[in-house]
């Protein structure tokens, strides 16, 4: 038996309502529809949108739509159950499927509804009670009497009857019986005072109905009906109301509903192009607002989110098919990176970065996708392969017509792949130059004659204008892939470049040639701002990531601790008696919190306004004061919610105030994408020289943020804004916090590497000392003997410590073990049986068994056949092996703990600071040192790790005491160009220690 609450009465056999899961209904159901009516009603109300594209083409009996309900103030899911239609107006009786409300709308209040709106069924149930028929009087004029006869329709007394016993009812309770096409047969029950009763038996007894089997004589005679049971409760107990008024708001419904059996009610109604599956399987309704699909129009990036300041005009593409790029780059993008334009469809930022890109034009993109180089590739090749190689035909200058700069090898190695897999590599003939500092390596480069791309670093090519500047005379086309880490690496090489390039452009012979710099960015920086300024000619600026746009139109970030009262912290930001015209959005987290601030702002201000989820019919209105012109002297204010704000289109605000904390960095930069407007234009080359706008963003920053205050720190950083000290106080505490629960993490093998971390903000890895599992027996001093087993990079390998009693025994007790291995499995090789995570087993390579421990078994998914990944205990190395060559390994070989120890080659780094040694330089010390025995001098040593410096190859001559020093490891790595010393190595890892250490003992 469930739990009933009805809505609304028609008949006994017409009950509009709601099962309830329990006694005090399902509260998550109630909560999603809840959702669901506020996504409409924002969907539905949203400025931002052309609503002629939501309105239905056509309306049929049938139609499941939206509909305004004017008493509400609310869209509303409805079905179309009829047509009124004249020579002036068509309207339409809908059905309310989630009230139980029928009403006539008119047809400019119809709008269609969109399929992530009908993932919910429909809330309303039409029941009817089963197993009795109406009764109505008929009396006799002659015969002067009155008798009870079946009916085909129910009497207004018995529907009233019903409707007063419900609102005394105190509990009402169903059993589902039948589910017809149109309605669900139920026997109801309700609890009046302390007595329950069956509503049907009810109706009988009160001779409003008669059973299904029949009017018997004896029940014809008329009774007089008496209302004791209901006075008497009445009188007894509080009524609750059931049946709630049609007016209630939506966000006080305390009915419920189960999702079962929905869609058989309305069948005949639904007409609509959506699959059973999703009426069945209903999903969680859009719960991440962010990631909603915009079906704003391309034509304006405003709806999107993009910020386009350009010079020229520019038309964007929207698929593949229109895109300005040669039919071969068409073909490539459609068959290798399926995966990134689905069905032919664009990133959104690409559709207008790549007819700036194809048409020339000196252009800066700034994108969440910038280290993939999509978003350039495409439009920049079409361009050189239409332009330039005719320029370059009749140009006399030799060299690349283009050079493409990448931050460091990885990146240049990446873009060169993606040249090789398309067909362009024929026609540009592209090469990579990397060049280290290796002297009179730059001088023995040679740049093959039909080479029209160079891809290359800046340092690289730094080092190439020095020697072979003649190189590079026919530069047409410069690109700064990921510009951002250029300028942040390469400061000085990046200012000699773009002073080199500037210089060629400039000239007479290359006045006719088609010249473009292209810069592709994460993040907005000050020396982008340069670039432009300096070097860009009528550029064309995208930036789809807002808030890296409000860097970009130089935005005043302030950010202010609230200590106390939030409220008067904001007030004392905001200036009510400006002497120009000002905008201010104050954005609060809730409909509640809107109110609030609005009493307290309207107090000080007389232009004041205000909505949220619960005011969205008020959004005309406001957007209509809020764009009215304003004169000096005058602040408009406006307090709203961030859901609401998208709805809005605020564009031209001159201050945001965060009110409430942004939740995701995303709404941080719609919020400020409100000042849009007012953004400086670096495009618009102004000769008076005015000034744009000055924009502000206050942000409260209070103790319940402290899961953000790092990242807004970073942000801010950026901005040169003044910091608070409570601000900077607090985000060195959350700092260390978080360090602190990276107690179960290694230590980041690039502190222990370098002495520093690449990237401490994003690393997962500790980057702290802690004594009890940093502790080492290792020798962290003295003279040692290592033999390298497995070569992690250029200067980090795996290796075994050699005793000096070893030698002396002729192996010890690490060699022994092998021979007794090799001895075991001649007799023969048992393969292991069950294979275990974290057990150890066998391997044979190259006539050699290794002991193995097993780190990761997949899913075998019944496979006979698979592969585990293992670590071998005594060389080091991790790598995957197939599961037959695993061997069982006895028990007595468990007992010598593992002999495979890290070792650390100090003052070493990568050149240019790279955070990884190139691939042909950890090739080349491989080579050098694997199996081989060296002698080094430990000077530090962490867990399992020994740092060595220096670390030699010695040979000794044959029958005397000399030994020689064939090389070392540190001058076999500078020796190939790509390393450079590092002293600060040992003192950065000490100086760690040292004060980690100091801390635990103040603690």
């Amino acid at each position: 038996m469930l739990n009933i609450s009805i809505l609304r009465v028609e008949s006994p056999s017409g009950l509009w309502g709601r099962v309830v899961q329990g006694p005090g209904g399902d509260v998550e159901t109630t909560d999603r529809y809840d959702r669901l009516l506020a996504q409409m009603n924002l969907f539905y109300h949203d400025l931002t949108r052309d609503m002629r594209e939501l309105k239905p083409t056509a309306l049929a009996v049938g139609q499941v739509c939206v509909v305004y309900w004017s008493v509400m103030k609310s869209w509303c899911r409805a079905v179309v159950e009829s047509i009124i239609a004249d020579s002036v107006s068509c309207q339409a009786r809908c059905l309310l499927v989630d009230q139980g409300e029928r009403l006539i709308v008119p047809s400019d209040k119809i709008r269609i509804a969109v399929p992530s709106f009908l993932q919910l069924p429909f809330w309303v149930r039409r029941f009817h009670l089963v197993g009795i028929e109406p009764t109505t009087l008929r009396v006799s004029v002659h015969e002067e009497k009155a008798r009870l006869i079946p009916s085909t329709q129910w009497d207004s007394s018995a529907t009233l009857y019903l409707h007063n016993l419900l609102q005394a009812s105190t509990r009402t309770e169903a059993v589902l019986l039948e589910s017809l096409s149109d309605s669900t047969a139920i026997e109801l029950y309700l609890t009046v005072g302390n007595v329950k009763i069956c509503v049907k038996d009810d109706l009988v007894a009160k001779r409003f109905a008669y059973y299904s089997g029949g009017l018997d004589e004896a029940d014809r005679s008329p009774v007089m009906l008496s209302s004791s049971i209901l006075t008497q409760s009445v009188g007894s107990t509080s009524i609750k109301t059931t049946a709630q008024t049609t007016q209630t708001p939506p966000g006080k419904r305390r009915a419920d509903v189960t999702s079962c059996g929905f869609f058989s009610i309305f069948s005949p109604f639904l007409t609509f192009r959506c699959s059973l599956l999703e009426w069945l399987n209903p999903g969680s309704l859009n719960p991440d607002p962010d990631a909603a699909d915009d079906p704003a129009a391309p034509s304006d990036p405003t709806k999107s989110g993009i910020l386009v300041h350009s010079a020229l005009p520019v038309e964007p593409c929207t698929s593949l098919d229109d895109a300005p790029i040669t039919d071969a780059l068409r073909w490539v993008n459609r068959k290798t990176f399926l995966f990134s334009y689905q069905g032919g469809l664009m990133e959104v930022p690409d559709r207008y970065s790549w007819p700036s890109v194809a048409r020339g034009c000196n252009t800066v993109i700034v994108s969440p996708d910038a280290d993939r180089p999509l978003g350039y590739f495409a439009p920049l090749i079409s361009h050189i392969l239409l332009n330039s190689i005719f320029a370059s035909l009749t140009s006399s200058a030799a060299g690349p017509v283009a050079v493409l700069l990448c931050p460091g090898w990885e990146k240049v190695q990446a873009v060169y792949d993606l040249l090789e897999e398309t067909s362009v590599a024929a026609v540009l003939h592209p090469v990579i130059v990397l060049i280290g500092v290796g002297k009179g390596e730059a001088e023995a480069v040679r740049i093959p004659k039909n080479c029209l791309l160079l891809v290359t670093t800046p340092f690289s090519l730094v080092r190439l204008l020095a020697c072979h500047c003649f190189l590079f005379l026919r530069i047409y086309h410069l690109v700064l892939d990921e510009a951002d880490q250029l300028f942040t690496l390469a400061p000085d090489q990046m200012a000699t470049i773009l002073q080199h390039f500037q210089k060629v452009t400039s000239s007479e012979e290359m006045a006719s040639c088609p010249q473009q710099l292209v810069a592709v960015a994460k993040r907005w920086t000050g020396h982008m701002e340069g670039l432009v300024a300096n070097h860009m000619p009528c550029p064309c600026v995208v930036v789809a990531v807002p808030e890296e746009a409000a860097l970009y139109g130089n935005v005043q970030q302030v950010s202010l601790t609230a200590k106390s009262s939030k409220a008067a912290v904001m007030l004392s930001a905001l200036d009510f008696n400006p002497d120009v015209g000002l905008k201010t959005l104050i954005v609060a987290n809730s409909a509640a919190e809107v109110e609030d601030v609005f009493k307290v702002v309207s107090n000080k201000s007389a232009f004041c306004l205000k909505t949220h989820e619960g005011l969205t019919h008020q959004f005309d209105f406001v957007v209509q004061q809020w764009r009215k012109g304003i004169g000096p002297g005058t602040h408009i204010i406006l307090v709203t919610t961030s859901q609401c704000l998208m709805c809005l289109g605020v564009r031209d605000a001159t201050c945001v105030v965060h009110y409430g904390f942004p939740p995701t960095p995303k709404q941080f930069g719609v919020r400020l994408s409100c000042m849009a407007e007012s953004f400086r234009n670096l495009s618009a080359r102004d000769p008076t020289g005015s000034l744009p706008r000055l924009t502000r963003s206050v942000l409260l920053i209070s103790e319940r943020n402290a899961c953000h205050v790092v990242g807004v720190l970073r942000y801010l950083g950026r901005t040169n804004a003044p910091l608070p000290p409570e601000l900077l106080s607090f985000a060195r505490g959350v700092h260390a916090a978080r360090e602190d629960q990276k107690t179960d993490r290694p230590l980041c093998s690039y502190l222990k590497s370098f002495g520093v971390c690449r990237d401490g903000a994003v690393c997962p890895d500790r980057h702290r000392f802690l004594p009890q599992l940093d502790r080492s027996v290792l020798p962290a001093s003295g003279v040692i003997e290592v033999v390298p087993l497995h070569v992690k990079t250029a200067s980090v390998f795996w290796g075994r410590l050699v005793q000096k009693e070893e030698e002396e025994e002729g192996g010890g007790g690490f060699r022994r073990m092998a021979s007794e291995m090799e001895a075991h499995y001649a007799n023969g090789k048992p393969g292991a049986g069950e294979v275990l995570q974290g057990g150890f087993y066998a391997v044979q390579e190259d006539e050699v068994f290794h002991r193995v421990k097993i780190l990761s078994v997949p899913d075998r998914r019944g496979r006979l056949f698979f592969s585990v990944l293992v670590r071998f205990i005594d060389v080091g190395k991790e790598d995957e092996v197939k599961s037959h060559q695993l061997l069982q390994l006895p028990e007595r070989f468990h007992a010598l703990p593992g002999q495979a120890v890290e070792v650390i080659v100090c003052r070493v780094k990568p050149v240019d600071g790279e955070t990884d040694w190139h691939p042909k330089v950890t090739r080349a010390i491989n080579r050098r040192i694997r199996g081989l025995q060296h002698r080094a001098r430990a000077v530090f040593s962490l867990g399992n790790t020994v740092f060595v410096d220096p670390m030699v190859c010695v040979t000794q001559l044959p029958g005397m005491k000399t030994v020689i020093n064939e090389y070392s490891v540190q001058s076999e790595i500078l020796n190939t160009g790509m390393g450079v010393t590092n002293q600060q190595h040992l003192d950065l890892l000490r100086a760690l220690c040292q004060e980690d250490e100091a801390g635990h003992i103040s603690e």
